[in-house]
């Protein structure tokens, strides 16, 4: 199978599985497509002597696409810009403090949590884990997906604030977890020779070189935009701006996440309050929003065929199922702190610390990370289990954050 015929067989299913969840199934929209994917890997494998030729294609679909490249390398950019382009620069800002706070300290204080934590339950379990493998999992799974955070908030009915605070999170979060996974890897790697400042000046490099860069071809791009009001010319503006940025920032080895977070808020800001439908800013919403939902559902189809590719699932599964807990304890704890000494004196929704534990979802980025790791017998652990703790976060948490923000919105309908 060549790569045209596996993206070709990828976009058909997509479709396909989008279909029958809109006409019968019903779920919302990548919660359906995940589940249905889920369903029809798992029983394709266990119809394999019925179904040979079938597992065959989707274990080649699978393989044929590395989804931890493909994601990271080229849909990441895509998805992190159209997501920054629609966010309230100046409801952002007004929540700016928390974001901040959870989208750094949360992340770090998460992934110590989640480390020791994992640690215990490998020794529980008779698994010789390595604590700095505990630590790398820990950061691979403690920030919280933007992709998956997006596309469950736009079904959910919390609360606006509590929804620019999770997304702004997830948009930060996200680049600062890479940047600490990629500094664990390299301490974990015997051949490199780590020290604290090789951390400090990584930090500087990804963080502040990625969100400059950002800025600043941003503005460029957004004078040109500024400039016209031709459809085509800003749409392909926006597509060389998010390109070209992604390129140039992997070459000079700042943070692609952050840079395209930080020039899709400057680009959308700077744009923002012409209500014209023919403006530039229209342009760009209706163009980003199709491209957001065509990745969207071809990311969590993807996600929903890994398993295919995870022979040792079942072996792990019990160490999997016993981690969920564990990251939802570790997400409440991490934010807790930072959420009371900011919120303390404020007036708060009700069940807020609640809807903001339950509202951290996982999701394919996670799931690339882990794959990313080198190969041995650790990797599988952590692999099975990442997948466990993604699809629980996608299905499980995405099903029921609704009914969370309704139950914790009710004693005060009550009582007024």
């Amino acid at each position: 199978m060549d790569n045209y015929t596996a993206i070709s067989i990828l976009v058909a299913l997509g479709a396909l599985l989008s279909y029958i969840n809109l006409r019968f199934i019903r779920l919302p929209g990548t919660i359906g497509i995940v589940v249905l994917a889920s369903v029809i890997t798992i029983l394709s494998l266990v119809l394999g002597s019925l179904s040979a030729s079938f597992a065959a294609l989707l274990r080649d679909l699978t393989e044929r696409i590395d989804f931890s490249r493909t994601l990271l390398e080229i849909m990441l950019g895509f998805l992190l810009f159209a997501a920054a382009l629609q966010v309230d620069f100046n409801d952002l800002k007004a929540q700016f403090k928390p974001v901040l706070v959870m989208g750094t300290v949360g992340v770090i204080l998460s992934t110590v949590l989640f480390a020791f934590g994992f640690l215990f339950l490998t020794r529980a379990l008779s698994i010789d884990m390595p604590l700095i493998f505990c630590f790398m999992f820990g950061a691979l799974i403690s920030p919280t997906d933007p992709v998956a955070v997006g596309a469950v908030l736009r079904q959910s009915p919390i609360p606006h604030r509590l929804e620019t605070i999770i997304t702004g999170e997830s948009l930060i979060n996200d680049g600062v977890g890479l940047v600490l996974f990629v500094s664990l890897q390299e301490v974990a790697d015997p051949n490199v020779d780590f020290r604290f400042s090789d951390a400090l000046l990584l930090f500087a490099r990804e963080v502040i070189g990625g969100i400059s860069l950002g800025l600043a071809m941003g503005y460029v791009a957004y004078r040109l935009i500024k400039a016209t009001d031709d459809f085509q010319t800003v749409v392909l503006l926006s597509l060389a701006l998010v390109m070209v940025l992604s390129v140039f920032t992997t070459a000079v080895h700042a943070s692609v996440p952050l840079a395209e977070v930080a020039a899709g808020l400057l680009l959308g800001t700077r744009l923002s309050g012409s209500k014209d439908q023919n403006s530039p800013k229209a342009y760009l919403n209706r163009f980003w929003h199709l491209i957001d939902e065509m990745l969207n559902t071809i990311l969590f189809v993807m996600i929903g065929l890994q398993i295919i590719v995870l022979p040792v699932l079942s072996d792990y599964l019990l160490i999997g199922l016993l981690s969920i807990p564990l990251m939802v304890l570790a997400r409440g704890l991490s934010i807790a702190l930072p959420f009371l000494l900011q919120f303390r004196r404020e007036q708060q929704t009700p069940g807020s610390l609640r809807i903001l534990t339950w509202a951290g979802l996982r999701g394919g980025i996670s799931i690339a990370l882990a794959l990313s790791l080198p190969d041995s017998d650790y990797k599988e652990v952590i692999l099975a289990s990442c997948y466990c703790l993604v699809l629980f976060s996608i299905v499980g948490q995405g099903l029921t954050l609704g009914r969370l923000v309704t139950s914790v919105a009710q004693p005060r309908q009550a009582k007024a």
